[in-house]
C-alpha cells in the first residue's frame, strides 16, 4: 500500500489544483471543506483588481500616439478621394439645388477650381481639427475610470467562462503541475519512508 504513496499524492496535486482553478472565481458557490469556506479569489478582490488595472492602462495609454497616429499625412492621404467625391457632388447637385441663381455662374471649371482648393484646404485642417477633437476627448475622458469600472461589471461567471474559453490549455497544464509535483513529494515520502 505504501508504493501507491506517490499516485495518491499525484491525485491530491491533480485535485487541489482543479479546485483553486475552480475557486478564482466562484463566490456563488463555496466550498466548505471540514470548517474551512473556501470562495473565489476575484470577486473577493474585483474592486482592486479593476483599480489597479484601470490604473495601468491610463499609465500606458498616449493620446499623443493616437494623435501622432490620426494626423499622419499617409492617413489623411487615404480619406481625400472620398472629400473629393463629396464636394464633387455637393458643388454639383445640392449646391445649385439650394442656390439656383449661383448655379448659372458656375460651370465645371469653376467647381474643379472650387473643389481643389477646398481639399487643400482640407488638407492642411484635417490634423488640426483632429488634434483639437482628441484634445477635448483627452479632457473629458477619465480612462482609468472608464476600465476601472468596465472591469467591476464584469460578474464572476463571466470572467470565469472567458478564462475557460481562451486558457484551456493553461489551466489543464496547472492541474497536471499539482499531479507532478503530488507525484514527486509522494516519490520523497516514499524514500523516506523506506529508508
Amino acid at each position: 500500500m505504501i508504493f501507491f504513496l506517490p499516485l495518491i499524492a499525484a491525485l491530491i496535486g491533480w485535485l487541489l489544483n482543479s479546485l483553486a482553478t475552480t475557486l478564482l472565481f466562484r463566490p456563488y458557490q463555496p466550498v466548505k471543506i471540514g470548517f474551512i469556506t473556501l470562495q473565489g479569489v476575484f470577486p473577493k478582490r474585483q474592486a482592486q483588481l479593476a483599480a489597479g488595472i484601470g490604473a495601468m492602462v491610463a499609465g500606458n495609454f498616449s493620446f499623443e500616439d493616437i494623435k501622432r497616429k490620426l494626423t499622419d499625412p499617409e492617413k489623411i492621404k487615404k480619406i481625400i478621394p472620398l472629400v473629393e467625391t463629396h464636394l464633387d457632388a455637393f458643388l454639383r447637385e445640392r449646391l445649385p439645388k439650394a442656390m439656383p441663381v449661383l448655379s448659372m455662374f458656375i460651370g465645371d471649371s469653376i467647381v474643379n477650381q472650387i473643389k481643389s482648393h477646398l481639399v487643400a484646404e482640407l488638407d492642411t485642417l484635417f490634423p488640426v481639427l483632429i488634434n483639437q477633437y482628441l484634445d477635448n476627448a483627452e479632457k473629458d475622458l477619465d480612462l482609468e475610470k472608464m476600465v476601472t469600472e468596465k472591469i467591476t461589471a464584469i460578474s464572476a461567471e463571466e470572467l470565469e467562462r472567458t478564462v475557460h474559453r481562451l486558457l484551456p490549455a493553461v489551466l489543464r497544464q496547472f492541474k497536471w503541475l499539482g499531479a507532478l509535483t503530488g507525484f514527486i513529494t509522494g516519490l520523497i515520502a516514499l524514500g523516506i519512508s523506506l529508508l
